[in-house]
């Protein structure tokens, strides 16, 4: 990434700070884009999934592995249930969902709870293995929430053969006037469902797939504990990224953990953090890191800069870090404080090979967590720090009431905030969509086919306030 007119800053900037000029371009379509990173993660978009507890799941797992990003399981998540998400995640189909099942005696009221679970907004009525129905959200409009779904339910549903051409499914759900069909085995047997997007999408992203051609998934471990009993049991189960995690990476406890896991021999990529500075980069990666998360406080739930005045403006710390760790053969990721998918970009340009993301999204159907309703009737998921009050309660479970106490004096991140779903883009995966526009058009305006030629290419300006504030669309006229 360069200046414009070679005019570096005198001081630490944020993406806000910062707009990207044109190039000369000889890409000539968005399509022509490669986005894929080279840190050796598989990812083919360069997103992944932070790994926070409101916000990482198995439904997230699969959906963005599929569009080619990857999902981190929190470190808070017993051993045994990571080791299950991982086996079903790679179990997923690489094309098609997976479908919400119900039985033709489900209720009303349990089919609108499993509905939300997923963004295809259906569930699929089964017998025997085989669909014989499927139930939407309308369907259920207004029913006695006792109502068994049989007697509701569309009994003709267009179905699919497993291996079909998106483009004639896609075709095929125009003709029949659906959004969704079952997809079926040979046999008739349920396996999945396909939507119109779903089809669109499938010829528009590649999945992260794994040697043996299934979904990726990555996994974080602690710096306290038997950091190196649970991560051996993770590598035995599968995962494809180990991620050793805390808040300040750069101390000893890290580089001891760090040097255990090294000490493992993992055939996978470790990514550690966080850190914000060129020196905290390098002993990482000294110590064994493959990958450096970079980023303290910019996060949404973080309070860190508040609380402890500790920190670093994020693009300035991606800047020094990533041009630290290309130096040594290795890669950064930007974990925190992007709101935009210009601050992707901004972010990748900089020398990140993939962009961390949180709270964005929190506020979608495929979070964990229940889906709440406020009073002006507004959809939204609960989301909290990974350093919060109560994060801390889950992690100290086992320890005695004292002790709880103890460290519940100190917090440094959001216990709730509501993420309210937007009903134009309500799945993780309208929101990929949003950014991997924004960020293909990026790179066409750099004249950069790749993220390696785009962080070249790429050349930033400094900007005032009212310089960022033009830039912003405006919903109403003035």
């Amino acid at each position: 990434m360069e200046f414009l007119n070679g005019l570096m800053p005198q001081h630490d900037l944020t993406y806000d700070d910062v707009f990207m000029v044109p190039r000369r371009s000889d890409v000539a379509s968005r399509h022509g884009v490669d986005l894929a990173s080279t840190d050796g993660t598989g990812t083919t978009i360069p997103l992944v999934v932070a790994n926070m507890t409101a916000i990482a799941g198995r439904r997230m797992a699969e959906t963005t592995a599929r569009r080619g990003a990857l999902t981190i399981i929190p470190q808070d998540i017993p051993v045994d249930v990571v080791t299950e998400v991982i086996r079903w995640v790679k179990g997923r189909h690489l094309v098609h969902d997976t479908a919400i099942e119900l039985h033709p005696t489900t209720t009303a009221g349990e089919a609108l709870v499993l509905i939300h679970k997923r963004a295809h907004g259906a569930g699929v009525v089964v017998e025997d293995g085989r669909p014989v129905g499927i139930v939407t959200e309308r369907d259920l409009d207004g029913v006695d929430r006792f109502t068994q779904v049989r007697d509701v339910m569309f009994t003709q549903p267009t179905t699919l053969a497993d291996e079909h051409d998106p483009a004639v499914a896609y075709d095929a759900l125009h003709e029949a006037r659906r959004h969704l069909a079952p997809v079926v085995d040979g046999d008739g047997r349920l396996v999945g469902v396909q939507t119109r997007k779903g089809a669109v999408r499938s010829s528009m992203y590649r999945p992260a797939v794994d040697a043996g051609g299934r979904l990726r998934i990555g996994a974080a471990v602690g710096i306290n504990g038997d950091v190196t009993g649970k991560a051996a049991a993770l590598l035995e189960a599968g995962v494809d990224v180990l991620v050793i995690d805390t808040a300040h990476g750069h101390q000893q406890k890290m580089l001891d953990a760090l040097a255990a896991v090294r000490g493992l021999d993992p055939s996978v990529p470790i990514v550690a953090g966080n850190v914000v500075t060129a020196d905290g980069t390098r002993e990482l990666i000294e110590a064994g890191a493959d990958i450096v998360k970079v980023g303290v406080g910019p996060g949404a739930m973080c309070t860190t800069r508040m609380m402890t005045a500790v920190g670093r403006p994020q693009l300035s710390a991606v800047l020094e870090c990533a041009d630290t760790a290309r130096a040594l053969g290795k890669h950064v990721w930007a974990d925190g404080g992007v709101r935009h998918p210009r601050d992707v970009a901004l972010a990748l340009a900089a020398g990140a090979s993939n962009v961390m993301i949180g709270s964005w999204f929190a506020g979608t159907l495929e979070s964990p967590g229940d889906l709440y309703v406020d009073a002006d009737g507004r959809q939204y998921k609960e989301s909290f720090g990974m350093a919060s009050a109560r994060a801390v309660r889950g992690r100290t479970a086992e320890d005695s009431p004292f002790e709880r106490a103890r460290k519940g004096l100190f917090e440094e991140g959001i216990s709730t905030a509501r993420m309210y779903v937007d009903p134009a883009r309500p799945s993780v995966e309208d929101v990929i969509d949003q950014i991997i526009a924004g960020v293909r058009s990026s790179c066409t305006y750099a004249g950069a086919a790749t993220l390696e030629e785009f962080r070249e290419r790429a050349v930033v300006g400094l900007q005032s306030t009212a310089g960022y504030a033009e830039g912003r669309p405006l919903h109403t006229s003035w």
